[in-house]
């Protein structure tokens, strides 16, 4: 409970009056191979998705704020959650992290992310004005190296290799990611038996393959150029289509126009795109008032093939991996602890991550059963069985049977016993109850 620091693990575990320095050096030494860890976590989900045709995954980088000038990896960095009209700084790691789809109710449905890779990106510091010409350029490739979407192209290349390692060489991976990652680094050094679902800007340049091929001379690439993305929504030269895939809590009939065969000059010569607009959604905050809508979206796709419906569940079920972001930080506290030795750094925020993704590899296998024992919600919870377990429920339902073991109370007794009497005002197990419904 409370901040979650490298000495809170250690008061928690019972060990706050012995030699601390072992749990450090855990840490500062890598003594925990994370990369091992998640593969475990990655085979464990291929063996819960192995009826599914693709594997689908996102990817995403986040910011963990930190205060230490010192810490290792920490930069001034732009902060995604200030307001539109003003752009706002803050102190922080960066972390490029992926996670895999786990859908709950087959190709359309809820879908949990579970995080299978958290790579520390840092910046590369820049050199004094007295360096020399070698720190300088030495600099400049370095820089090249660290570059975001680069770093991002390369985790989508180790990710394919191992979901190849693991068992799932047969399966397209689907690779579902936002506008920072839909470039040229990208999109050009795509893996084979990856398709990437990306967006794009409303104003961007598309071109239709070519037609007529000159006899002699290079060969065209790119043919005449079509409207921008925002042009073929207000078109009425291009049909909407309906299609259903579930977003915010249940399933909706989104309006999309789809343009295949076409090129991007960031993508090359290699790949055909599709693309998709989608229409804003419309939706009421209460019965009694006015329509909002949301923002239109575009989308490309480097699978022509790919059906619509696949296409637009899997980029819906993208918002799952902001789901993590904020149950990783606010929940688990990752980026919390007090560290700064590179290795911790970097280490220990990883650790909580890959805490997490087990935690809910657990809780899917467990919680499917019909039998299974948790913790009755409190009486202001709406009774809908089809509602997935939330991670502070999760979080919970571990403390009370951890707490029930340390006190030697039968977790299944109070589970039972409350049951019977939460109907009643007054609850016998009230120290209990403050115990094991206590939330951070």
């Amino acid at each position: 409970m409370g901040r979650h620091t490298v000495t809170g693990l250690i008061s928690a575990t019972g060990n706050q009056f012995e030699d601390w320095s072992s749990v450090y050096n855990v840490f500062s030494k890598k003594r925990i191979d994370i990369p091992t860890i998640m593969n475990v976590i990655q085979s464990n989900i291929l063996k819960e998705t192995k009826d599914s045709q693709h594997i689908i995954a996102h990817m995403d980088d986040t910011i963990i704020k930190k205060t230490g000038k010192r810490i290792p990896g920490t930069a001034w960095r732009r902060d995604p959650l200030g307001p539109p009209f003003h752009t706002n700084f803050i102190w922080g790691q960066r972390f490029i992290q992926i996670s895999m789809a786990l859908p709950r109710n087959g190709k359309i449905g809820q879908s949990r992310a579970i995080p299978v890779d958290f790579h520390h990106c840092p910046t590369v510091a820049k050199p004094k004005k007295k360096a020399t010409d070698e720190e300088i350029n030495q600099y400049k490739e370095q820089k090249k190296i660290f570059k975001l979407s680069k770093q991002g192209s390369e985790r989508i290349r180790l990710f394919r290799d191992n979901l190849d390692n693991n068992g799932g060489q047969e399966k397209q991976l689907i690779m579902s990611v936002d506008g920072s990652y839909s470039n040229k680094e990208v999109l050009k050094n795509l893996p084979q038996k990856v398709t990437l679902i990306g967006r794009i800007r409303k104003d961007t340049k598309l071109f239709k393959l070519p037609n007529n091929q000159p006899n002699t001379g290079r060969k065209r690439v790119y043919g005449e150029q079509i409207p921008t993305p925002e042009q073929i929504r207000q078109s009425n030269d291009y049909k909407w289509q309906e299609v259903q895939a579930w977003a915010a809590g249940k399933t909706h009939k989104f309006n999309v126009k789809i343009v295949n065969n076409i090129r991007w000059k960031s993508a090359g010569k290699n790949h055909i795109l599709k693309l998709v607009v989608i229409r804003p959604l419309g939706y009421r905050l209460t019965k009694k008032s006015k329509m909002l809508y949301r923002q239109p979206a575009y989308l490309i796709c480097t699978d022509t093939q790919l059906d619509i419906q696949t296409l637009l569940q899997a980029y819906l079920w993208r918002w799952e991996i902001e789901v993590n972001f904020r149950e990783e930080k606010s929940m688990l506290g990752a980026g919390q602890a007090q560290v700064r030795n590179p290795n911790s750094s970097e280490t220990f925020p990883a650790f909580i991550v890959a805490a997490y993704g087990m935690l809910h590899i657990a809780s899917h296998r467990v919680y499917q059963k019909a039998n299974s024992m948790t913790i009755p919600r409190p009486k202001w919870y709406k009774k809908d069985p089809k509602k997935r377990i939330t991670t502070g429920d999760l979080l919970n339902n571990l403390r009370a049977q951890l707490y029930a073991k340390g006190l030697g109370i039968s977790f299944n007794d109070f589970v039972n016993k409350e049951f019977n009497t939460r109907s009643l005002q007054n609850s016998k197990n009230t120290f209990v109850n403050a115990m094991f419904y206590l939330r951070n």
